[in-house]
């Protein structure tokens, strides 16, 4: 087996709402924009795909998995050079409410700092997105 990362991190954060609901609301790629600030500010569908234009990284594309029953919200962004990175993301039943879990992982040239970096982001990103549905009441 060859892995091209070196290291990965499991960054998660527990909602106070069921996982289908943050499953329905975090797997509509509409909704990126609100809680997921570092795919950009904005995402339309374009030619069948997902494409954020005013990402930091430039204009990528974002494919997720089918919808599933498992909560798996995995998701594919693809750079502007062309390299397409693979993000794992679990929705997870946690007594009455869930946790979101997603594996970041390392990528090759990456150094700590960059590294760090992108752990803040994410987790910033996560605790926006429970804020997000925690304050939804019962519209979502």
């Amino acid at each position: 087996m060859n892995l091209t990362h070196k290291e990965s991190r499991h960054i998660g954060v527990r909602v106070d709402r069921t996982a289908d609901e943050v499953y329905a609301y975090a797997s509509d790629p509409l909704h990126l924009p609100a809680w997921a600030h570092g795919l950009g500010g904005s995402i339309e569908r374009i030619d069948g795909r997902w494409v954020a234009e005013s990402s930091p990284m430039g204009r990528v594309t974002v494919a997720f998995v089918p919808r599933n029953d498992l909560g798996v919200l995995d998701h594919d962004v693809t750079l502007p050079s062309g390299e397409t990175v693979h993000n794992p993301v679990r929705v997870i039943a946690y007594g009455s409410g869930s946790e979101v879990v997603f594996t970041l992982r390392r990528q090759p040239g990456t150094s700590e700092a960059e590294f760090d970096r992108d752990t803040a982001m994410v987790t910033a990103d996560l605790a926006r997105l429970r804020d997000l549905l925690e304050n939804r009441g019962e519209e979502s």
